[in-house]
């Protein structure tokens, strides 16, 4: 699929899988634009084919120019500050970043501005970009690797709904302690809060359904440790923390669940993303290398 940008405009070339669709059936049914996003479009007259305004109800011709107005939504409320980022992927739809150990992923209380959304805010804004920002997914504050933003609404909503429908393949490198004997396997359990600890969560019948996929990389004997990848059903808070640990092999550095402190932070890396892209519909598989390996993974 053929973008560019065009100001606050993203220009899409009409593919022939699209070609006999209205605007309507193409933000309504085929992206599934959200109600109030295509209020603001419609009411604003703003969506151009050809350079012109047209009949939502009006066919689609192959090679035909849409403009969408998506960088006209509001302005983000989120402060910029700098960092220096690990850009793993960018366009003018998404953004991909590798994320540090030590930082949390959005803030969590009034006037937060040391996280990555900040972050990711300030890059933005060099760019000249001050609309919408959307972090798809986040990683705890302690786990390291990729995770998604995206920089307007429409990208943003599909890219909600792709993760929903588990369209988005997350993959997870973890360090655990013992040797784990089954060399693949699935733990379906579900996770509550845990109401003796504020922050912990527990495996609990009551719970919200998750279901972690996990297999055997390599064991070291020495430090017994068993080098694993983990694979997500579901997204719940601490899912992969809180499975590993109920089968009895908790995360190396990890105190909150049963982990030795044999690292600074909980040995748990995202390292590879894997996805179709939301608007251009190409293949997207996006690694991210380790970032403090010496300290706590080994390649």
């Amino acid at each position: 699929m053929q973008t560019k940008k065009k100001g606050l405009f993203i220009e899409i070339i009409i593919p022939e899988k699209w070609a006999d669709m209205s605007i309507e059936t193409l933000l309504k049914d085929y992206w599934k634009v959200p109600k109030k996003l295509m209020h603001e479009w419609r009411m604003s007259k703003d969506v151009l084919v050809n350079g012109l305004a047209i009949p939502w109800n009006t066919t689609l011709p192959k090679d035909a120019k849409l403009l969408l107005p998506v960088y006209k939504s509001n302005p983000t409320s989120i402060e910029a500050t700098y960092m220096d980022l690990s850009v793993l992927y960018e366009d003018d739809h998404l953004l991909i970043i590798n994320k540090p150990a030590g930082l949390e992923t959005h803030p969590s209380k009034p006037n937060q501005t040391d996280t990555l959304l900040n972050g990711v805010a300030y890059h933005l804004l060099l760019e000249g970009h001050d609309g919408e920002l959307r972090h798809i997914h986040r990683l705890d504050q302690d786990t390291t690797g990729a995770i998604i933003f995206s920089k307007h609404a429409l990208a943003g909503a599909i890219l909600q709904r792709m993760l929903e429908e588990r369209r988005i393949k997350r993959s997870y490198k973890a360090l655990v302690h013992g040797k784990v004997l089954k060399k693949k396997g699935t733990i379906s359990a579900s996770i509550g809060r845990d109401r003796h600890h504020a922050t912990r969560r527990r495996v609990s019948p009551s719970g919200q359904h998750a279901v972690t996929h996990y297999k055997v990389l390599q064991y070291d004997s020495k430090k017994d440790l068993t080098l694993i990848e983990c694979s997500l059903d579901t997204g719940r808070t601490h899912q992969i923390r809180v499975h590993l640990s109920h089968l009895g092999h908790p995360l190396a550095g990890d105190t909150l669940y049963g982990g030795k402190p044999i690292f600074h932070r909980q040995a748990l890396h995202a390292y590879q993303i894997k996805l179709t892209h939301p608007i251009t519909e190409e293949p997207l598989v996006i690694h991210a290398p380790f970032i403090d390996n010496k300290n706590v993974f080994s390649e």
